[in-house]
């Protein structure tokens, strides 16, 4: 029987690193929800027409794709916006989630983690037999944002537009895995926790 793990957190807090080191582990595959994203707002799609009409033809590059770093300057300052933006691509990134997770489940995949900043909005949390937390002091966050290269300004601006996340999303947890330490330390957390899941199910 496959275990499924949906795995999220707040921006910054390496939930995406934390998927690479389950993803290393024979038998488990994992389902990134933001790559999926970018597939169903790929030119042609209905998705990328749809954010168009909603946002501007500005947002679109002359390549045809998505401008998706101005797109996210847009959303994050504006909780509207987001809303009218996640209203647009999760019904294009739900059924292809759920049609990856019924290939891995027919391949016997031991463990199948969909990894999704949204998974408790998206209703994705409800399937997963385990929902992880990934988190870590606000100190390590911003600097991690910083040194992936947004401004200073900017990691405020997108921490504070999940302010609370960690409290809202908290009760639907059954794991939180804190990435405060080193790397060394956290992974050795994650292992441990996925040996659990495993000896769990």
């Amino acid at each position: 029987m496959t275990i499924l793990i949906g795995l999220t957190g707040p921006i910054g807090c390496g939930k995406s690193t934390v998927a690479g080191w389950l993803g290393e582990r024979p038998g488990v595959v994992v389902i990134d929800a933001d790559q999926v994203a970018r597939q169903v707002v790929e030119p042609g799609q209905p998705a990328l027409e749809a954010i168009v009409a909603r946002f501007g033809d500005d947002l679109r590059r002359d390549d045809g794709t998505l401008d998706r770093a101005a797109l996210g300057r847009l959303v994050f300052a504006d909780p509207a916006a987001l809303l009218d933006l996640e209203a647009i691509t999760h019904p294009a990134v739900r059924p292809r989630i759920l049609h990856a997770i019924a290939a891995a489940e027919a391949d016997a995949a031991d463990v199948v983690v969909v990894e999704a900043i949204r998974l408790v909005e998206g209703g994705l949390a409800e399937m997963c037999d385990e929902v992880w937390l990934v988190i870590c002091d606000p100190v390590v966050q911003r600097e991690r944002l910083v040194g992936r290269g947004a401004s200073a300004d900017t990691a405020a601006e997108r921490m504070a537009a999940q302010d609370r996340f960690v409290d809202r999303i908290g009760p639907a947890a059954s794991r939180v895995i804190d990435t405060s330490a080193s790397p060394t330390e956290t992974r050795a957390t994650v292992e441990r926790a996925l040996d659990a899941s495993l000896a769990r199910g």
